[in-house]
């Protein structure tokens, strides 16, 4: 019973808007003026009837110097912006205003989406992917009892197919995000996210379960939480995806608070020119009744204010309340 009310409360939100996009997609391509003028013309109707009750969670981890990095990427530092011709930084109390210098040494940093040319040339790099990213299903697959037992355990397509038996069909187009709680061990401190970074004892997802995902299901890609999609020598499915054309997500966080059906994630990231990965901000749109999340409302603008300005702490290397 519980299973068939989980099918029942993902299959119900999916079909509502899916509906209210069908709606609002034939409303657009007929013209309805009036509609328009009214405020209920074309994907606004999927904002005020769908979107605006939604809860919204954040799948990214904050970007600090000290998070965790592969050793061979070296560390970062931020810095207050200076005034170039006079050497000083800029202030509040001085300018008005202030700013933030970034040096970073990679753009394989906290949570990113890697394009294929990460490590295949000829595939597209992270400014040549297209803008159809932005919204997708989201599926969310638990492997955590699995790493409770075993640290390295990898996503297989047993877990797939149960995941499947349970919840249905994985979505032609979706993204799939594996979820082992390996992001609760992140930690902003220097010698602690060296450590982790180096751990050669992750989850991850195994080539056979990539090659299913992508060629039975035609998802367009996968997230996990580790700096790594698995722990072979040769990085296997890391390998295949990029030579494959296909994308990834790395180092996601707060799946906990996902349902597991029923979701959509929104997908940003910077645009380099010729960049070879993403600083990523992944959120999840979630039904209503999530219990995690944020909920829309007037407090998003203006924003509130706080009873502590950010100031820059030196120790840290970042700005702090």
């Amino acid at each position: 019973m519980w299973i068939s009310s989980k099918v029942a409360v993902g299959a119900t939100a999916l079909v509502a808007l899916s509906a209210a996009a069908g709606a609002a997609l034939t409303s657009l391509v007929s013209g309805d003026e009036a509609s328009a003028k009214s405020g209920g013309a074309g994907l606004w109707q999927v904002y005020d009837q769908t979107l605006s009750h939604a809860r919204y969670i954040d799948l990214t981890h904050s970007i600090t110097p000290g998070m965790p990095v592969w050793k061979g990427f070296g560390p970062a530092t931020f810095s207050p912006s200076v005034d170039p011709s006079t050497g000083t930084a800029y202030t509040y109390a001085k300018d008005g205003f202030e700013a933030t210098a970034y040096q970073i040494a990679t753009d394989q940093f906290g949570t990113q989406l890697d394009p294929p040319a990460h490590w295949a040339p000829e595939f597209p790099g992270i400014d040549e992917l297209p803008a159809t990213y932005a919204v997708r299903p989201l599926v969310v697959i638990s492997i955590v009892p699995q790493v409770e037992k075993d640290p390295t355990y990898a996503l297989q397509v047993s877990d797939i197919r149960a995941w499947e038996d349970e919840n249905g069909r994985i979505p032609r187009g979706s993204v799939v995000m594996v979820r082992s709680d390996w992001s609760k061990k992140w930690t902003d401190d220097p010698v602690k996210a060296k450590e982790l970074a180096a751990d050669p004892n992750f989850p991850g997802v195994s080539l056979a379960a990539l090659e299913f995902l992508h060629l039975q299901r035609h998802i367009l890609f996968h997230g996990h939480e580790p700096l790594d999609t698995d722990t072979t020598p040769t990085l296997e499915g890391e390998d295949w995806l990029m030579h494959h054309g296909y994308t990834q997500a790395e180092g996601v966080a707060n799946l906990e608070g996902v349902p597991e059906t029923g979701c959509l994630v929104s997908i940003g990231y910077p645009k380099f020119k010729g960049g070879l990965g993403g600083y990523a901000r992944y959120v999840a749109i979630c039904p209503p009744g999530t219990a995690k999340g944020d909920r829309i409302s007037g407090r998003d603008a203006p924003l509130p204010s706080y009873s502590t300005p950010l100031h820059w702490d030196t120790s840290l290397g970042y700005r702090v309340r």
